[in-house]
């Protein structure tokens, strides 16, 4: 192909292994090129995380297009932020929790269009233990959740999958002891759940809080402090409103870093993914990526 300096250059990564990747990868690629996009696509046997794999051509390219869900923007999050190039979002996988928080459409032709107008919005990302998430971080119930729903899962059941799941820990899930460490000071708490979110939407469409924004320059935790798992039913609408604050059983919290230490090794969840284990330490990464979307709306 001709170079034209006129056309965008993309690096693209299609997640073939998220809910709808392998569906939709080619009709994605035709959707680029026809908006004016020239292509890299790493060859199918480049099983290299895409962090490398960014690294090798971010002087070729102006951009990073991925198709997949959290986990795949998650995968790609370190690198785009190394490389300093803009990220644009084909919302593929299960939930698309992050193309949710920043109103990337879920329609495949709409997000290239979006990705295609060239609008980019500088967002925050959080940092535990060295690790970025877009989404949130958490330490107890939905770290568990993270290690036991399998990815055929999630392909199967969609977001009923994080349902269903969720139900089957419910009823063997306990309290945990821990030190918590904030601006404000150290507290000793109980909880079931301690999670800290950069954007809005988590876990299939769970809100962390019902005015957080991924670029409002604060994360925003909480604690659930409750006594048994099945108590979490009684809370989980106001968890997908993200008004579980007003609960006196849920402890919220706002600021730029977080510590929590635990008596005994639990995991972290990060986007999903278990990313090692705590201690955990949360911070905020103020303004660490650009990525194509719509305007931001008024909050």
């Amino acid at each position: 192909m001709r170079y034209d300096a006129q056309r965008p250059r993309a690096l693209l990564l299609i997640n073939r292994h998220s809910r709808r990747g392998a569906l939709q990868a080619t009709r994605a690629k035709t959707l680029l090129e026809a908006a004016g996009f020239i292509l890299t696509e790493p060859d199918s046997t480049d099983q290299r995380p895409y962090g490398d794999i960014i690294r090798d051509h971010q002087h070729a390219v102006d951009s990073v297009i991925v198709g997949g869900g959290d986990g795949s923007l998650n995968a790609a999050a370190q690198g785009i932020v190394q490389c300093d190039l803009p990220l644009g979002i084909l919302p593929l996988g299960t939930a698309n929790d992050f193309a949710r928080t920043i109103s990337i459409p879920l329609n495949l032709e709409e997000a290239v269009r979006v990705i295609a107008a060239g609008q980019t919005r500088c967002i925050d990302l959080g940092d535990v233990n060295g690790h970025l998430f877009l989404n949130v971080a958490s330490v107890g119930f939905s770290a568990s959740l993270a290690r036991n729903l399998t990815a055929v899962a999630k392909k199967k059941w969609g977001t009923l999958g994080y349902a269903l799941a969720a139900l089957r820990l419910l009823h063997q899930s306990r309290p945990f002891s821990a030190t918590l460490s904030h601006e404000q000071g150290e507290e000793q708490i109980k909880t079931l759940q301690f999670a800290v979110g950069n954007g809005r939407f988590y876990g299939g469409g769970m809100t962390i809080d019902k005015d957080a924004a991924p670029d409002d320059g604060r994360l925003d935790a909480y604690s659930l402090e409750v006594r048994h798992g099945w108590q979490m039913l009684a809370l989980f609408p106001s968890l997908r409103r993200g008004t579980h604050g007003r609960w006196g059983s849920v402890r919220t919290l706002s600021g730029t870093s977080f510590t929590l230490h635990t008596r005994r090794p639990h995991d972290i969840n990060a986007d999903g993914e278990i990313i090692g284990s705590t201690p955990a330490h949360f911070r905020l990464l103020n303004g660490a990526m650009r990525v194509f979307a719509p305007a931001a709306t008024s909050r």
